[in-house]
């Protein structure tokens, strides 16, 4: 694949920063980014928490599966960012290696996870407590680790900086 057409897709758990890391990607290397959960909410015309409730998870993650295609597709978003449940559905992988994406997962600790959904303004169905969510976060290591390239963001490494080394990395653009 040239250097022009590849796709990077960000995955990793809720509150690492996929979504503000994608922004100053988008930024950095000026090509188009998408949300998948923003893409989601947009197309269905309501919150993901609501498509959940109303309709159940199962639902949700085939909504998902069908918008994953959609933007892979229709789109030339060159760097897409993942809700953290959407990498852990095998048929998602399938088709981000079908599409010859690199999958990029995001790695940080609980704690640092945890302190970004409490402060977060979107509201995280899957997630009622501290505890429900350090269960989520151990079940979804295994799948987060199939990966493509794996970035550990650190205590002081901030998403420009995480941004900025995968845009080097990956789409080797050089960045003063």
């Amino acid at each position: 694949m040239e250097q022009e057409d590849k796709r990077l897709v960000l995955t990793g758990f809720m509150g690492v920063g996929k979504s503000t890391v994608a922004r100053h990607l988008s930024y950095l290397t000026k090509y188009k980014k998408i949300d998948l959960d923003d893409f989601i909410e947009e197309q269905e015309e309501r919150k993901i928490p609501e498509i959940i409730e109303t309709d159940g998870l199962d639902y949700f993650r085939s909504v998902e599966t069908d918008r994953l295609k959609q933007i892979l597709e229709e789109t030339e978003a060159r760097v897409i960012s993942l809700g953290g449940g959407a990498w852990t559905t095998k048929e998602n992988r399938e088709i981000i290696k079908s599409y010859e994406c690199t999958s990029v997962w995001l790695e940080s600790t609980f704690d640092h996870c945890w302190r970004n959904i409490r402060f977060s303004k979107r509201v995280r169905p899957l997630v009622k407590d501290k505890q429900s969510a350090k269960k989520l976060f151990e079940q979804r290591q295994n799948d987060y680790c199939l990966a493509d390239w794996h970035f550990v963001i650190n205590p002081g490494h901030n998403s420009f900086e995480v941004a900025k080394q995968i845009a080097q990395e990956i789409f080797l653009v050089e960045i003063n």
